[in-house]
């Protein structure tokens, strides 16, 4: 894993940052991310890859990838953490081929555990006592908000498409997905 490189808290932006970049070259910027996405973004990469070592990795290369494009985002076509959605789900999809590819490319002492990990899957019994805490949270979610969460968020569906699905205007999708993140990260862990 690379660590994410130190930032100045003087520094503006990196060289090639436009006015209308994400601010993840700043430290304010890249620590407001940090504190609203970073939950996410390691909830999606462990339901994806079922292993944590993999999946903070897949946070740590998602928020470099962020890092050096950060001068390419554009506001117009949706919000940084849609953004880092994207990227991460690049990220996550380089890391499935990158294992589908050299599914035993380790050393001789890790074989086992890497064969023993390549075909299980993660515990039943964490899987759905996630499964449970997730349904909790959701639950006590406004019905619109909870819909548009499980569409966009644990369905990983495009806004225009849900917007579309559900009759209402993306941006109605996007502020009930904003608003149910918000109350979200409100909630006790152990809800």
């Amino acid at each position: 894993m690379r660590p994410l490189p130190t930032l100045t808290a003087t520094r503006i932006g990196r060289p090639g940052c436009a006015d209308r970049c994400a601010r993840l070259c700043t430290d304010s910027g890249l620590a407001q991310v940090l504190g609203a996405d970073k939950a996410l973004l390691h909830w999606r990469a462990l339901r994806r890859l079922g292993d944590p070592g993999l999946a903070e990795h897949a946070v740590q290369e998602t928020l470099l990838r962020a890092w050096r494009a950060c001068g390419t985002y554009n506001p117009d076509r949706g919000s940084v953490r849609t953004w880092l959605l994207t990227i991460e789900r690049n990220v996550l999809t380089d890391i499935a081929r990158v294992r589908a590819a050299r599914p035993g490319d380790s050393a001789w002492d890790e074989l086992g555990d890497v064969a023993e990990g390549h075909y299980a899957r993660p515990d039943f019994a964490d899987t759905l006592a996630d499964g449970l805490l997730v349904a909790e949270l959701l639950s006590r979610l406004p019905a619109p908000q909870r819909d548009a969460v499980v569409q966009v968020i644990l369905n990983d569906r495009a806004y225009q498409d849900v917007a579309a699905d559900m009759g209402v205007p993306v941006g109605t999708v996007k502020t009930r997905v904003h608003y149910a993140l918000r109350s979200l990260r409100r909630l006790p862990l152990s809800a």
